[in-house]
């Protein structure tokens, strides 16, 4: 997979020397790239500053994008894509960055070593490096630790419409997704399935792995027959369930 479909004229490319990065810079991670949500964050200019890409960082995703194996493959060329995007439709410069650490070996020291010297963010979704990271004095950007801060916060007693999209662990449940992919939980639901109800929360569950709403059925009335609510559920289930996971999980993509 060619590189020349990524950077065709990169904002500004850093000599082979280490030019000090002015205030305010991000460098930016495999995790975060790969993950492609970087691109519409880029977008809202919410990013100040400059985001840098280091060299090596385009190396593995390089090396992603040439697995042989077509998952990984399929994800390294996407995070080639959305790295393109960003350049072409963020508010914030992008950078590449040539100074490449050869005396470092892996992929995170080689960050937190850029981090240091140019007193830079790093904008991650590898739970590992973030810790790491923070142990060390560096500020992080945890695009999942954003998403959560973002999601609509609701409590017990309110209400709101739910499309049942499957059914739940237990007997009776019925499972939907909010827009931010956050997961409806309601009892007695199952019998709504593939049906759109109005609901109220009973309880909210912070869990390792995201946020999980209870909920049960407002009187058992459909929301073909209620007034509209501001907050709607994602009606497809393959959508509801990828953002899901892919918000909680933060993993990292190694080649």
């Amino acid at each position: 997979y060619k590189r020349d479909v990524l950077i065709p004229a990169a904002t500004g490319i850093f000599p082979g020397g280490r030019r000090r990065l002015h205030p305010g810079q991000v460098v930016v991670d495999t995790s975060a790239v790969i993950d492609g949500r970087i691109v519409d964050i880029g977008r809202t200019g919410f990013i100040l500053g400059t985001l840098v890409v280091p060299r090596f960082v385009l190396d593995e995703l390089q090396r992603i994008a040439d697995s042989p194996d077509p998952m990984r493959r399929n994800r390294g060329r996407r995070g080639l894509e959305m790295l393109s995007a960003l350049q072409k439709d963020a508010i914030s410069p992008v950078e590449i960055s040539e100074q490449t650490y050869p005396e470092i070996g892996e992929v995170d020291a080689k960050l937190v070593a850029f981090a240091r010297e140019h007193g830079a963010a790093i904008l991650t979704n590898d739970f590992n490096l973030n810790r790491v990271a923070e142990l060390q004095g560096i500020r992080v950007l945890n695009i999942n630790e954003l998403a959560n801060a973002v999601k609509a916060v609701l409590h017990p007693g309110e209400e709101l419409a739910v499309r049942i999209i499957q059914e739940g662990k237990e007997p009776g449940q019925g499972v939907g997704y909010l827009d931010d992919g956050t997961m409806i939980v309601v009892e007695g639901g199952s019998r709504f399935l593939d049906r759109e109800v109005k609901v109220t929360v009973t309880r909210v569950l912070q869990t390792v792995a995201g946020r999980m709403i209870f909920a049960q059925p407002h009187d058992g009335i459909p929301a073909a027959d209620i007034e509209p609510t501001p907050m709607r559920a994602r009606g497809q289930e393959s959508a509801g369930a990828e953002t899901s996971s892919r918000r909680s999980t933060g993993r990292r993509e190694r080649g």
